[in-house]
């Protein structure tokens, strides 16, 4: 399993039944891959969609069905549409139960980095501004560290904010960490890791429970 799918995989177990989620581009759309199929759960797209399913191959495509990326989707039965404004006051009255977005960097207060890195082009900071803001639950899913090595988990982000302490858990391919009042808490471990790899790969203090941490 790639550390993406691995990530995935735990986060999906933070999904509880009846939710209503969304799932930002990424590793959080590989989540519905590992809901179990009793699990009900309806997936909002923030272009208008309560009830998107899984992606479509090309051959099974609807050119008028896709999700908030253009990615082509199928929708569940029981899906309904909506326009723009809709789907906006779904999200910012807090109907969403979860939400789930990458970072580039996340805070030990919980703030989040993930629109843009300098240099580098992009469409704009688009929903994910108020996803982060106005969902009961934020998780973060994310490797640890960049593809130097730098970790995004830090005291204070150094690339622009999306949103302020917004976030509640960060998964990554080494650990489950939560974002508490004191900062960065440790909660479980990866199989593969250990509780130093972690701490020594985080870039802000990391609260470790006494005794053994719990795998995953």
């Amino acid at each position: 399993m790639s550390l993406k799918h691995k990530i995935a995989a735990r986060a999906a177990q933070e999904i509880q039944d009846g939710s209503i989620i969304n799932l930002g581009i990424g590793i959080p759309t590989l989540i519905p891959s590992y809901l179990p199929a009793e699990r009900q759960v309806l997936v909002h797209s923030e272009n208008g969609i309560l009830g998107m399913g899984r992606a479509c191959t090309m051959a099974e495509a609807d050119r008028n069905l896709i999700d908030a990326g253009g990615t082509y989707i199928h929708v569940n039965p029981g899906g309904s549409f909506f326009d723009s404004a809709v789907s906006f006051a779904l999200v910012r009255s807090g109907r969403l139960d979860v939400a789930v977005l990458g970072a580039l960097e996340v805070s030990e207060t919980g703030d989040v980095a993930n629109w843009i890195m300098p240099g580098r082009h992009t469409p704009g900071i688009g929903g994910g501004m108020e996803l982060a803001q106005k969902a009961n639950r934020l998780l973060i899913t994310t490797t640890h560290t960049t593809r130097k090595g730098e970790p995004k988990l830090v005291r204070q982000c150094s690339l622009p904010i999306t949103a302020r302490a917004c976030a509640h858990t960060i998964i990554t391919e080494l650990a489950v960490i939560d974002v508490t009042a004191q900062g960065f808490a440790l909660r479980e471990i990866a199989a593969e890791s250990s509780v130093q790899e972690v701490v020594d790969k985080t870039g802000a203090e990391l609260m470790v429970p006494d005794g053994e941490v719990p795998t995953y």
